[in-house]
């Protein structure tokens, strides 16, 4: 693994890289709360046939973390990773995002289809049907309230307190994390704890223009999310852990409207956490689908 620190649209990012320098790129987006690192496990299963480059995104890790909630918004996040593209030669990438990470590939996807050549996408949600489920007031809407207390003013400092307690709790919300080793943890803290990453990890939910309503009061006034623009064209594999009690798999309802040239593959036994719980499981499924 290697370490990289650059310059994109004049803020300072940092990356890792797993891999030949010469192999096709395999860009691989983290979600809340992780990092860069999290990718480890499958970039290294990965790495022989990709260059495998792991950004910590704005607000987490090593990378620039503004303290505005309006430097979080989708088409900034967007833009640091068609900067990051173009650093590394231009693309089009296989991009590869779970979770917050997913969020912002399906942008990227959509709205610059010349930096993307594939989507791979590991327990993540296309923002349409995410927000429909999100509003209907049912099983979503009850499983994402937490997003609402997110976006409370300090919530980043009450994820601090007695050393990450509140923020371990929602780590591992009703999932698995046996896979969280000391050493591991030890390193999540270490990047949690740089000045003012815990409020940019969290201005992500604050910047988010999606609506959660409270469970049995669905919200009917949502605005207008047209397919034409919210349609990707390219080759897209979904992987999908069963088990996820944050994102449910009524957010897949409705998905191939949105990504006509899908292909799902679940793994039952995994969760939210899929990628450190059944790594070879999922390197598997995308060497699969790439050959």
């Amino acid at each position: 693994m290697q370490s990289h620190h650059v310059n994109l649209n004049g803020k300072p990012f940092h990356y890792r890289a797993w891999g030949p320098p010469d192999a096709p790129i395999l860009l691989m987006l983290h979600g809340f709360p992780e990092y860069s690192g999290a990718w480890a496990e499958l970039a290294e299963r990965l790495s022989d046939r990709f260059r495998c480059i792991a950004p910590d995104q704005r607000g987490y890790g090593q990378s620039w973390a503004p303290a505005e909630v309006r430097d979080y918004a989708t088409g900034k996040l967007v833009g640091d990773m068609v900067a990051l593209i173009d650093h590394l030669g231009g693309g089009p990438v296989t991009v590869l995002g779970h979770d917050w990470g997913a969020s912002v590939a399906y942008v990227l996807a959509i709205r610059h289809p010349d930096k993307v050549e594939r989507l791979i996408i590991v327990n993540g949600v296309h923002p349409a049907p995410f927000q429909r489920e999100m509003a209907r007031g049912g099983a979503q809407s009850e499983a994402s309230q937490y997003i609402l207390w997110l976006r409370r003013d300090g919530s980043e400092d009450r994820l601090a307190e007695d050393d990450f307690a509140k923020l371990m709790d929602l780590f591992s919300a009703r999932m698995d994390l046996s896979w969280m080793t000391p050493a591991k943890l030890a390193e999540y803290k270490a990047e949690w704890a740089r000045p003012g990453r815990m409020r940019g990890m969290v201005n992500w939910y604050r910047a988010s223009p999606l609506q959660v309503a409270p469970p049995g009061q669905p919200i009917t006034d949502l605005p207008a999310l047209p397919r034409d623009q919210l349609t990707l064209r390219q080759p897209h594999l979904l992987i999908w852990g069963t088990g996820d009690t944050a994102l449910l798999t009524d957010c897949l309802d409705g998905l191939r409207d949105y990504a006509p040239d899908l292909t799902i593959r679940q793994i039952d036994g995994a969760d939210h956490w899929i990628c450190h719980q059944k790594p070879d499981a999922v390197a598997a499924i995308i060497r699969d689908w790439l050959a």
